[in-house]
């Protein structure tokens, strides 16, 4: 059997991207003489031309390797050519998370928003990119040969169109010509770009030339051309050229449906339309005058359809965008309160309202209708518009094209898009006025930009490698039995979000869009359970005979009477159970209806908000709503180490300054902190709250002090010991904690914060009675020394005490030999077993009384110190310690 070949070392990597062409090819050849230690990564390429003279030729000649052969994470630096997009390099991804990676990009193509970060980016609007690569290789003073200069000459003449497309400059000439004083064969480049097309080609041309249909895109002829086939289409962008030439056609865009995806191809000899944008839009990408992309999981009518879309939003588009936008603008100052923004927006029947600065028209902000008319019921009419206006949204120039105005309005849900001129406000264009524009041509809206379709992408794959088969089973059961009973099934909020994030989660919950407690019920009967319901809450539980829970609820909305209050609840659907929840993060839904199973629901950015790793509310009055949620924040923040989003954070502070925890009963807030008690690192919520003074407004007393703080570092560090132990009981995290945000409280105060949390009787006499304890404790281990002391009187001081409290011990005791033999208490010494009992005793003729329990002690603590091993040493004690307590208590009688 061989041996598996070690991956090699690649300290230097030059790639292109996907899909490439000869211009990437060469490009790459290009930069190996720049980079002359380089290993060169091909992608692939849809051209089979270019994959056969790549492979029958050019492997030979160049350090070409597979990027399966390569060490990813021996890395240094990434040479990326003719793409700066991180999307069109998947190939190499993996080495894009090596830490302190540099990257060099040559490219000439338009800047886009995933452009990666580079330590050098070679950027010019050339022709070909290789161009670009050649001016350097010429002012180093290095030299190629024939080969070399061919291969090179071949990316430029491709690209250039041969030097006919318009986007060819001097530069590319240039090039060429250095490249012929280089040996450049012609004659080769030439019989590569122009052979003849074989019989099926000439058949797909045929095709090509009998479906092209011209159309006038405000003025500019487009033609759009089409074929479907179950088989790949060799040369596709050679068949285009050809049918351009042919038609004498200005504009192409070519559609070849070939198996499971449809290759997209266009070309443009008309500056006025930049086929790489649009095709940059179509998750492909290119330069102005030659583009290509291919796409997924549509028909060609759905993908022709996106097209016009983008035909009608960008070519020419300032005459649209200019003539939709509303002037001048109804505003509002900034300094005004909640209620004068309702006022002024019924005034005007405005969803919506730019928020200036004073004594300008800068827009800082919008406030809704809904957020404003919300605060007044919670009787927030007094409170500054700067407090719940919203602060994070998308402007436009006047000149902006519609098609990225209907990327804002209709996909990232933007309701009102202000138009400004620099810093100044200048118009309004509302979802309202963009509707009414696109009413009676609806095909000009992209099917990528309807929210509740671009949102639903199928993650079953991750589903089914994410989750236990129980837990598959579980989904898929509940999935048929919902699509029995007519109904929509759905699994929610953390279950979803966590999937997303690769994270174990067991804790299923389910949706339903019908009635909730009969789905349950049903379910339960179905797989074996019981059921408990709330029929005013419109929830159920299911219990299976496994332990496994499964909550159940109706979709609904929840809304608040006054802040801080318990919800109302109203049936509703999906969408509305999504928008009551806390945070985006946690307002995802999976369908698990047979058919759909995997469908991932998101209305408000969740997906993106996971990928940024942001915690942000769904709405401005959220906290207001349910002060708890600050708590949650920290804690899912704190978790998955998130950042709380800007606009949240506002929002927060500015519920802490309204002083809304004063409103929550303790039974809410202590709810939270078990929560959080219950985190991997609780301490890290406990300094977030700290800073921002929400640990003051749960209570004075529990603000955080640098003894408290070394106290929690400690208590952690114990806690987390415990737990990889495995040690019995159990324990109750927020004793432990409690008592480390207690320490230094005196006993007549410490009632306060019990009578604040809302801790029930027994719960506070116990807390009280364990301080107790370890108070006492503390004292007697001050005078315990090792080596000195019996173990058996650390026995005696600690085995009275519950576990929490033990181990508060160990994490308040500076002396490390106490902390050892205290984790040696906890871990072996209060196992320890006699093997003596009351029925022993009996059999040696002891009369059952309080004598049976002085005994056994005095065992143990025999035991502990070794002084007994056997059942046979220990029921010699016994006698002695019986015959002991006989004598003395003869001669206390004789006394």
């Amino acid at each position: 059997m061989s041996k598996k070949q070690p991956k090699l070392s690649a300290p230097t990597v030059i790639t292109a991207h996907a899909n490439a062409d000869f211009d990437a090819l060469a490009a790459m050849v290009a930069a190996s003489k720049l980079y002359p230690d380089a290993v060169l990564i091909f992608p692939g390429s849809q051209e089979s031309n270019l994959r056969n003279f790549f492979i029958e030729s050019t492997t030979y000649l160049f350090n070409f390797k597979a990027f399966k052969d390569i060490d990813p994470s021996s890395v240094e630096l990434l040479v990326v050519v003719d793409t700066r997009q991180r999307s069109r390099i998947p190939h190499v991804r993996p080495v894009l998370d090596n830490p302190n990676l540099r990257i060099h990009l040559y490219d000439h193509h338009p800047d886009s928003d995933e452009d990666l970060p580079a330590e050098k980016s070679v950027v010019k609007f050339w022709g070909a990119t290789t161009s670009i690569i050649v001016d350097e290789i010429r002012e180093r003073g290095l030299t190629l040969n024939i080969e070399e200069a061919t291969l090179l000459g071949l990316g430029i003449y491709e690209d250039t169109g041969s030097f006919a497309f318009n986007t060819t400059t001097p530069h590319d000439f240039e090039a060429a010509g250095w490249l012929k004083q280089q040996g450049m064969d012609i004659e080769a480049v030439s019989d590569l770009l122009s052979r003849e097309l074989s019989a099926a080609q000439v058949t797909y041309l045929g095709d090509l030339l009998k479906n092209a249909k011209s159309y006038d895109i405000h003025g500019i002829d487009v033609v759009i051309t089409e074929l479907s086939t179950d088989r790949f289409v060799p040369d596709f962008a050679l068949l285009v050229h050809k049918l351009m030439d042919m038609e004498k056609i200005k504009v192409v865009f070519a559609l070849g449906r070939m198996a499971d995806r449809i290759h997209v191809v266009s070309r443009s000899r008309n500056p006025d339309v930049n086929v790489g944008q649009i095709c940059s839009s179509l998750g492909g990408g290119g330069h102005e005058a030659a583009a290509s992309a291919t796409v997924k999981d549509k028909t060609l009518s759905e993908l022709r359809d996106d097209l016009f879309a983008l035909f009608y939003s960008q070519i020419n588009p300032q005459i649209v965008v200019e003539g939709l936008m509303s002037r001048p603008p109804v505003v509002i100052e900034g300094d005004k309160t909640m209620a004068d923004a309702v006022q002024l927006m019924t005034r005007y029947g405005l969803k919506d309202v730019p928020v200036v600065a004073a004594n300008s028209m800068k827009c800082i902000g919008i406030m809704g209708h809904k957020t404003a008319d919300k605060a007044l019921s919670h009787h927030l009419g007094d409170v500054g518009l700067s407090e719940y206006m919203t602060r994070k949204f998308e402007t436009v120039e006047v000149k902006t094209d519609l098609y990225r105005v209907m990327e804002i309005i209709l996909s990232n849900r933007q309701r009102m898009l202000p138009v400004v001129n620099g810093d100044e406000l200048v118009g309004v264009i509302t979802r309202t006025d963009l509707m009414n524009m696109l009413i009676d041509e609806p095909a000009r809206i992209p099917d990528s930009l309807l929210p509740d379709r671009r949102r639903e992408r199928n993650i079953a794959a991750q589903v089914k490698n994410r989750l236990p088969q129980k837990m598959l089973d579980l989904l898929k059961a509940a999935g048929d039995l919902g699509q029995k009973l007519g109904w929509e099934i759905y699994t929610v909020g953390g279950f979803v979000r966590d999937i997303l994030l690769g994270r174990p989660n067991f804790d299923l919950d389910l949706v339903v869009e019908g009635d909730g407690i009969e789905f349950a019920r049903k379910f339960a009967s179905l797989m074996g359970g019981r059921v408990k319901a709330h029929s005013k809450f419109k929830t159920a539980v299911v219990i299976l005979d496994d332990g496994q829970r499964v909550d159940v609820a109706t979709a609904r909305l929840e809304y608040y009477e006054y802040p801080a209050a318990l919800p109302t609840v109203e049936l509703s659907s999906i969408k509305m159970d999504l928008y009551r929840r806390d945070f985006t993060v946690n307002a995802l839904a999976l369908r698990i209806n047979p058919g759909r199973f995997g469908q991932l629901v998101d209305f408000f950015g969740a997906e993106r908000d996971i990928r940024n790793r942001t915690i942000r509310v769904l709405h401005s009055l959220s906290f207001v709503e349910d002060p708890t949620r600050i708590l949650r924040a920290i804690r899912f923040e704190r978790r998955f180490d998130f950042q709380i989003g800007g606009q949240t954070m506002r929002l927060i502070k500015n519920a802490v300054n309204l002083e809304l925890f004063s409103k929550l009963s303790g039974t809410r807030v202590m709810h939270e902190l078990q929560w959080i008690m219950n985190e991997e690192d609780p301490l890290a919520c406990f300094v977030r709250m700290q800073e921002l003074e929400i640990m003051g407004a749960i209570h004075p007393l529990l603000k955080l002090t640098k003894d408290r703080v070394q106290i929690l570092t400690e208590l952690g560090k114990v806690h987390n010991w415990y737990k990889l132990l495995y040690l019995e009981p159990e324990i109750s995290p927020w004793k432990l904690y409690l008592l480390g945000l207690t320490m230094g409280i005196k006993r007549e105060e410490i009632g306060q914060v019990t009578t604040r949390l809302h801790l029930t009787r027994k719960e506070e006499r116990d807390f009280m009675q364990l301080r107790d304890m370890i108070g006492d404790a503390l004292m007697k281990l001050m005078s315990w020394r090792e080596g000195k002391s019996k173990l058996s009187r650390l026995y005696s001081i600690l085995h009275p005490i519950p576990v929490e409290g033990i181990m508060f011990l160990m994490a308040r005791s500076k002396k490390e030999h106490i902390r050892r033999n205290i984790s040696q208490y906890l871990a072996r010494l209060r196992y320890i077993e006699i093997e003596v009992d009351g029925k022993d005793l009996l059999e040696l003729g002891i009369e059952p009384g309080p004598v049976y329990t002085h005994i056994l002690d005095k065992l143990m603590l025999a035991r502990i110190d070794g002084r007994v091993e056997t059942r046979k040493e220990q029921l010699e004690m016994a006698k002695k310690v019986y015959s002991v307590e006989q004598t003395e208590t003869v001669s206390s009688t004789e006394k």
